[in-house]
């Protein structure tokens, strides 16, 4: 998250003076760049693990992080990240060659161990995905806000941008169109960030291959695709990440107007400079840092600045392929190119596997196509891009030489290829290139990543169990893969006793209701209701108004009276829904527990019960049958 020591600016003055700040550092920074100042020498590669802390027995979320930190703070590569269920580790930076990607992976795995043995004190696991499937809703609410300064100063600023309405809307398989009151939706995203040091020549077409590169990549490490039980993108991630944050409002026009979140909007060109200086171009401020530089002193005294207001701002524009400056060891400054795309998991054999891939890649693709804006347009990029994120290994690209290719022969043909001569050139042992590269081909061969795994699973499950049990299931595997640390293409249909204790006492509204309900409105005929409840064969009948708002309900019990006295000689006709309906139904709130959901029936006697939000409008219906199916999963397992 960049700059921890960050605040609100209050004032006209505090932004001014925080403004000319970030321009100072501009200018500091064409300053070195134009003498010389940088590390050119040497090459390094890095990375940061982002992780979700879930219940060991249901594996939902685990709002625990600050306890796993305390219990952990001898351990200086752990940290917090932005929900109260995530962990962040900063892996250590090492000189690209020789057994670079092996030293990356086993100081991945050494620190997950330990971090395993941390959470099985407090009865909690692991799990390493993109957007973990058991998240909810309410998850997002800022209670599970981690309380760091920065973090609350963020939401902040964000909310000052734009109030509490936060609309979520895009579809694969499903489609998921909800509002939201928090921009923690931003916290359902988990990654497995690369850093690729490189020198002032050569960032430009460096960061034009990583764009390049970005849909490729993406395509077969894809492991993001669901979210609230919805099947979405198989890297939903990125439309996740942009709606969450995206402080834009709708316009009348058609002005040009970036979200925060993105991909770029061209080839870069001369150097880095362009990048922050579109960013401070189309980006207000949001933040400031609280402790002050001014880095053109720092550079006539001779010393390297940290250019701390530029760094505060960068970390508030969200690039897929972001510049980064830093300073390293021996006091040089440096910059890299920090890989945004990749997902969390399937497992740390396969998390490296993508590193080695993407880091072998920019520097073949470098060594082939010195100048990639002379054989792809940034067009054919940027919907190569998009076309990942929405289908994944399924896709199919422009690729060089106007060819269109899927993403498994791009895989095999092209980018494999291109991969294998980079790590060559820089002298990465050949048995690891051939491990991790070995893994990524196994996944073109066989037409298998995270995303196709999960959804395939979920898919299925879904055939036989209700939606919280299946995402249960399915979350329990991949956190029992992991543990094994098989990668994803060996990965088998999971079978439901790998949930050992499933308990859903602790469900929530949402968690168990049907949303996928019929609704009348009060001046349908009568008629109409009878025969869309014979049809679907529902007992219950909400009545909505235009605005979906609950009005009333209807029940098959109703239906027989009114036929009963239809057929009797004091027959009386209803010929409206309004003439018939129960006009204050009981309700429940999405929020509450199912056993809170229980009492109200057991305590009013009904068998429905519609679930409504704070406004009163219709979301969902909980009825004694979605009980009953749920206990008979219950003796199932216990059988």
């Amino acid at each position: 998250m960049g700059e921890q020591k960050v605040s609100i600016l209050k004032s006209k003055d505090e932004m001014q003076a925080f403004v000319k700040a970030i321009l100072n550092d501009v200018q500091a920074l064409e300053h070195m760049l134009d003498n010389d100042f940088f590390e050119s020498d040497i090459i390094r590669i890095g990375a940061e693990q982002e992780m979700c802390i879930v219940n060991g027995k249901n594996y939902k979320p685990a709002p625990i992080n600050l306890d796993i930190l305390e219990k952990g703070k001898n351990y200086d590569w752990l940290d917090q990240e932005l929900a109260r269920f995530n962990l962040e580790t900063n892996l250590t930076p090492h000189v690209f060659s020789k057994d670079c990607l092996s030293k990356l992976e086993n100081e991945n795995l050494d620190y997950l161990k330990k971090i395993r043995k941390l959470t099985e004190t407090t009865g909690s696991k692991i799990c390493l995905t993109g957007i973990l499937p058991t998240l909810r809703k309410y998850d997002l609410e800022l209670h599970n806000l981690t309380p760091v300064p920065r973090y609350f100063a963020l939401m902040e600023s964000i909310q000052n941008l734009r109030g509490n309405h936060f609309e979520l809307r895009f579809e694969g398989i499903d489609e998921l169109h909800i509002n939201h009151q928090s921009p923690l939706l931003e916290a359902v995203n988990t990654s497995f960030q690369i850093h690729l040091q490189v020198t002032p020549k050569t960032f430009v077409p460096m960061y034009n291959i990583a764009q390049v590169l970005a849909a490729p990549v993406m395509a077969i490490a894809a492991n993001s695709p669901i979210v609230f039980g919805k099947r979405l993108w198989h890297e939903s991630r990125i439309a996740m990440f942009q709606q969450a944050i995206d402080t834009r409002t709708s316009r009348n026009n058609l002005r040009e107007n970036s979200p925060r979140v993105h991909f770029g909007n061209d080839w870069l060109k001369e150097s880095i400079l362009e990048i922050y200086k579109e960013d401070i171009t189309r980006f207000r401020v949001l933040l400031a840092g609280d402790k002050k530089e001014d880095s053109i002193s720092v550079l006539k005294n001779g010393k390297v600045p940290k250019l701390r207001a530029l760094q505060v701002h960068n970390s508030t524009v969200y690039r897929w392929n972001r510049p980064c400056y830093g300073i390293s060891e021996n006091g040089k400054p440096h910059l890299r190119i920090e890989n945004r795309v990749i997902p969390a998991g399937p497992t740390i054999l396969d998390a490296t596997a993508n590193a080695a891939l993407w880091l072998g890649a920019m520097v073949g693709m470098y060594e082939k196509y010195p100048d990639i804006t002379k054989e792809l347009s940034f067009a054919d990029a940027a919907d190569n891009f998009k076309k990942a994120a929405k289908f994944g290994i399924d896709s199919t690209f422009n690729w060089i030489g106007d060819k269109k290719m899927n993403a498994c022969d791009l895989m095999l043909q092209e980018i494999i290829p291109l991969a294998r001569l980079g790590l060559k050139k820089q002298g990465i042992n050949k048995k690891d290139i051939d491990k991790y590269l070995g893994v990524i081909e196994q996944r073109a061969k066989t037409h298998t990543n995270g995303a196709r795994w999960q959804l395939r699973t979920y898919t299925e499950l879904r055939k036989s169990v209700g939606k919280d049990e299946a995402l249960a299931v399915l979350t329990a595997a991949i956190v029992k893969n992991q543990e094994q640390e098989i990668p994803v293409h060996k990965w088998k249909m999971p079978k439901l006793s790998v949930l050992e204790n499933y308990r859903p006492s602790d469900l929530k509204v949402e968690e168990l209701m049907t949303t996928d309900i019929f609704t009348v409105q009060k001046d349908d005929l009568i008629d109409l209701v009878m025969d869309m409840m014979h049809w679907n064969k529902v007992r219950y009948m909400p009545i909505e108004d235009a605005k979906g708002h609950l009005v009333g309900l209807i029940s098959t019990r109703q239906l027989l009276k009114h036929a009963s006295r239809q057929n009797g000689l004091n027959g009386q006709k209803f010929t409206t829904v309004a003439d018939l309906m129960i006009k204050d139904p009981v309700t429940v709130h999405p929020e509450q527990t199912i056993l809170e959901a229980m009492e109200l029936m057991q305590k009013n006697k009904v068998g429905c019960l519609p679930v409504t939000n704070e406004d009163g409008a219709l979301i969902g219906i909980l009825t004694e049958m979605d009980f009953v199916r749920l206990s008979a999963r219950l003796i199932e397992r216990l059988g």
